[in-house]
């Protein structure tokens, strides 16, 4: 198990540049073009040029390995108070994911500024999280600038390297299909796309939707590769499609479709390089519609596509979407088709073997106060943000609800509600036959 040394230097076993210097002396006596280099300036170029191979190969070594069973159930074990109030659940609907233990909490990267104070707080907060009982990390090559995910590698590295923890106790999620910015915001942002992008030969402009969304094959790989590196792991355990509906609006469902099979069948490639463990949709409108809005995604659709591309045993397990009080619709609304039933997302998930993780749980900070009396009354806990905290965990066929948290206060503070048992069932549904509801 590899720790990067260009996220925690003190794990390097002596000075970097210092290493770069002996590997360097080491290739120049190697080679016999650099020997005698008097005007040879080409061959000296092509010795250093190695050089500097071996020496990136070095520094941006990954960590290796991904969540297990036996990984997230010895984190569980560590965390007796948490595992006894059932904070941690297993998707045991969900073939190959069935027995992973993950925390019903789970950290989000997407608010804050793209700057060094954003950073540290991060990486503090992830640090803290991972200390305290939760395994379950969010992020997207786009949030931030991929400040986010090089965040969540610092902190994941540090964590794994002061021996507090393994890599196969979390489980490690990110996304891609928004054009990302590299840590800044360029001068000229259409000259770098064009560059970084197109020019490249890594995007195609036909398959650019609204100017900033792709989902083509080559642009995956090339997104997987970035945010292996950035998270500084071997494999990520979750990849998703980062809100596949975006593309709805320029293309036919015909051609979405299409596009989506190639995605799927790019996702299952990374499967088998070892690159990813699952892959899924992360979502924002494609599965609270109604039925044949333009933006809504047939979750049995994109089930059956998998099965095309990864026969039964395909790697399609996970979904997210907003999940919380003001936005309820995964429970409340039957909108999926299931043969020829009408089901809500959660059902039809279930019944197809998807693993749910809500996001949004705060919705921003917004049901943090002012929330109905009646919401205390039947959930019980101290104040609003744990209410609907509570609220979302407690949803019959949610697996995570993820929450941002980027200060250790915040950590301190969500993990609150998860001292206590989920809400019961029964009690939980009052809230949608209540009057006030």
């Amino acid at each position: 198990m590899l720790t990067p040394y260009r996220q925690v230097s003190g794990n390097c076993p002596g000075n970097p540049r210092k290493i770069e210097l002996q590997i360097a002396a080491c290739d120049y006596q190697r080679n016999r073009k650099c020997r005698n280099f008097g005007g040879a300036i080409a061959s000296f170029r092509l010795c250093l040029r190695f050089s500097f191979r071996r020496v990136l190969a070095t520094l941006l070594a990954m960590i290796s390995g991904f969540a297990t069973p036996e990984g997230t159930a010895r984190y569980r074990q560590r965390f007796p108070q948490l595992s006894e109030a059932e904070f941690f659940r297993r998707p045991e609907h969900v073939p190959a994911a069935r027995e992973l233990w993950l925390s019903s909490l789970g950290l989000g990267t997407y608010l804050g500024e793209p700057d060094d104070s954003a950073d540290a707080e991060y990486t503090e907060a992830i640090l803290l999280a991972l200390r305290s009982g939760i395994n379950v990390l969010d992020t997207a090559i786009n949030y931030r600038h991929q400040r986010s995910e090089r965040n969540i590698g610092a902190a994941l590295a540090q964590w794994i390297s002061s021996g507090q923890g393994r890599r196969d106790e979390v489980f490690v999620c990110t996304k891609a299909g928004y054009l990302s910015f590299d840590a800044n915001l360029p001068p000229d942002p259409r000259g770098y796309f064009l560059r970084e992008f197109v020019e490249s030969g890594i995007l195609d402009p036909k398959e650019l939707v609204g100017g900033m969304h792709c989902m083509a094959p080559n642009y995956l790989h090339d997104q997987i590769e970035r945010s292996r590196k950035n998270l500084g792991v071997e494999t990520v355990d979750l990849f998703y499609l980062h809100n596949p509906e975006t593309q709805l609006a320029d293309v036919t469902p015909e051609e979405f479709r299409a596009r989506l099979k190639r995605a799927f069948s790019a996702l299952e490639g990374s499967v088998r390089a070892g690159k990813i463990r699952f892959y899924g949709m992360a979502t924002w409108n494609a599965f609270r519609l109604a039925e044949g809005s333009r933006d809504a995604i047939s979750l049995a659709m994109a089930a059956e596509i998998a099965h095309e591309v990864g026969g039964h045993a395909h790697h399609f397990r996970f979904i997210q979407l907003p999940f919380n009080l003001a936005m309820p619709e995964a429970y409340v609304l039957a909108n999926q088709n299931v043969g020829k039933k009408n089901l809500s997302v959660l059902e039809a998930a279930a019944q197809l073997g998807i693993a749910v993780m809500g996001s949004a749980t705060l919705y921003q900070g917004r049901l943090t106060a002012g929330l109905p009396p009646f919401i205390e009354q039947v959930l019980g806990m101290k104040n609003d943000g744990e209410n609907a905290i509570q609220f979302a965990r407690s949803a019959p066929g949610i697996t995570t609800s993820l929450i941002g948290m980027g200060h250790r206060e915040h950590v301190l503070a969500n993990l609150k509600p998860a001292l206590l048992p989920p809400a019961r069932v029964e009690d939980w549904q009052r809230l949608f036959s209540s009057r006030e509801a």
